[in-house]
């Protein structure tokens, strides 16, 4: 892992960060440096590089749309009330603590989206600079990544699926201009999202290598490559997380049968060499130390700093076991997560009880070091998958997904109201400190009842405000 932290440690983020003017109009200050960056092949890696740091920032998935502010919006840490977290956790969204909060990161994800639109309006007219595949390679993880940023920003400040007409309309960023891109309503953001994943996956499907080796073979050097940029295909926005994008993004735009179609391609597909590529993490699995389970992402980032950042935060949720394992998880003595994922800590005469998903401390090469924030794994594929299939092969999925958390009854009911509550509550322990439980919530518009560790006093509203800029709002 050393040689990726080099890479990493040598980018120089220049040329790309593009001012965005109320962040949806770029600096037009930038074409000269841009012009140089993209001269080169090596310069359009430098930026994809600069994307990915941009990504695991603290306003980012390194915290922010992880184990941040979007945890604290369904209370997943203990807060003082008073607290932005706390806040946050009562969907106090007009706050004076929380309006800054959403504010940064509707900001720093649109910033992020003004990076990737930077690569791809070069890209086209610079193809004659790229080795063979490096085109299609950088251009379907833009376009993949720039869909990805612009779901969870749907998914955040957007309206409910379930009633699309009713909330915020969003801009659909897909060029560097200097006028504002128009806000679009829910099915024509839908539609050019859908369009970037179908671009993305044509580009990828033919030139991917993730397609011909396993996650192991990446990981043990197998696969191997004199190009530094093509060895870590499994931590990069790769041919199969477009696929599981397009998964989740189906599910979101009310598209089942497309949603199962995604999913069921990614709990079927197999190495050449025979076995599952991505697979159910198990109780061994966590016996190696692998408390995010690596070998069922699809897509992740790589933090070095992860383990720094666990210790740091402050992951914890109530005094003793008894809040999270009766509330959570209904303290079943079997569910894996229930009996993994969390520690008992004391200091000072007190208690807490701690998540430790993100611990990893362990300094043992490749296949040891599982610094990943998972952002796209198999598991949410068996959900989707379930929740889209017919109910003889729903019930199968299902028992084979809760056999893999150490579960033996798995009961999965026919009725849509109760299958539906059951998801909720499987969505909330599997993701728990990924940043997918409010999602979740407001994609089933979950009653208030069947939100886990909701405050009493809050009145549940799954649609914030769209930030608020200089006195204006942008819709």
């Amino acid at each position: 892992m050393k040689k990726i932290i080099h890479v990493i440690i040598a980018v120089l983020i220049i040329g790309i960060s593009l001012s965005c003017e109320k962040f949806l109009t770029v600096n037009p200050k930038t074409d000269v440096a841009r012009d140089e960056l993209f001269a080169s092949e090596s310069g359009f890696k430098d930026a994809m590089a600069g994307v990915y740091i941009r990504l695991i920032d603290a306003s980012s998935y390194g915290k922010a749309l992880s184990t941040g502010a979007i945890e604290d919006l369904v209370s997943s840490w203990d807060a003082v009330s008073t607290s932005p977290a706390g806040q946050l956790g009562l969907f106090n969204y007009g706050h004076q603590q929380v309006e800054p909060i959403l504010s940064n990161i509707f900001g720093y994800q649109y910033q992020t989206i003004a990076n990737i639109n930077a690569i791809l309006d070069k890209i086209d007219e610079r193809k004659a600079v790229f080795a063979p595949g490096i085109y299609e390679i950088i251009k379907g993880e833009c376009l993949a990544l720039r869909a990805y940023i612009h779901l969870d920003l749907l998914r955040l400040f957007g309206p409910m699926p379930a009633n699309s007409q009713v909330g915020n309309k969003l801009s659909y960023i897909i060029t560097l201009s200097k006028v504002p891109s128009p806000p679009l309503d829910f099915n024509s953001f839908s539609t050019l999202l859908l369009k970037d994943l179908q671009e993305a996956e044509v580009l990828l499907k033919g030139v991917d290598p993730i397609r011909s080796y396993s996650l192991l073979d990446f990981k043990n050097g197998n696969f191997k490559s004199e190009d530094e940029f093509m060895k870590y295909r499994y931590l990069r926005m790769n041919y199969y997380a477009v696929k599981a994008l397009q998964a989740r993004a189906y599910l979101w735009f009310n598209q089942p049968q497309n949603a199962y179609d995604a999913a069921k391609s990614l709990i079927i597909t197999e190495n050449l060499g025979g076995g599952k590529k991505f697979r159910l993490g198990e109780s061994t699995d966590f016996n190696n130390e692998d408390n995010v389970l690596t070998c069922e992402h699809i897509f992740g980032l790589y933090d070095f700093e992860l383990y720094s950042k666990y210790r740091s935060n402050s992951l914890i949720k109530g005094r003793d076991e008894v809040v999270v394992k009766n509330q959570l998880y209904g303290s079943t003595g079997l569910d894996i997560r229930e009996l993994r994922l969390w520690v008992e800590t004391k200091s000072n005469y007190q208690s807490d009880y701690v998540f430790k998903k993100y611990y990893s401390p362990t300094d043992g090469g490749l296949l040891k070091d599982f610094k990943q924030i998972p952002l796209l794994r198999i598991s949410e594929m068996y959900l989707i998958a379930v929740e889209t299939a017919g109910q003889s092969e729903a019930e199968s999925l299902w028992r084979e997904f809760q056999k893999a958390r150490g579960l033996d009854e798995a009961y999965l009911p026919n009725d849509a109201l109760q299958k539906k509550k059951l998801l909720i509550k499987e969505y909330r322990k599997e993701f728990y400190g990924e940043g997918q439980a409010f999602y979740a919530y407001k994609r089933f518009d979950a009653a208030e009842e069947d939100i886990v560790f909701v405050p009493v006093e809050a009145v549940v509203n799954y649609l914030p405000p769209l930030p608020k800029i200089e006195g204006t709002t942008l819709n």
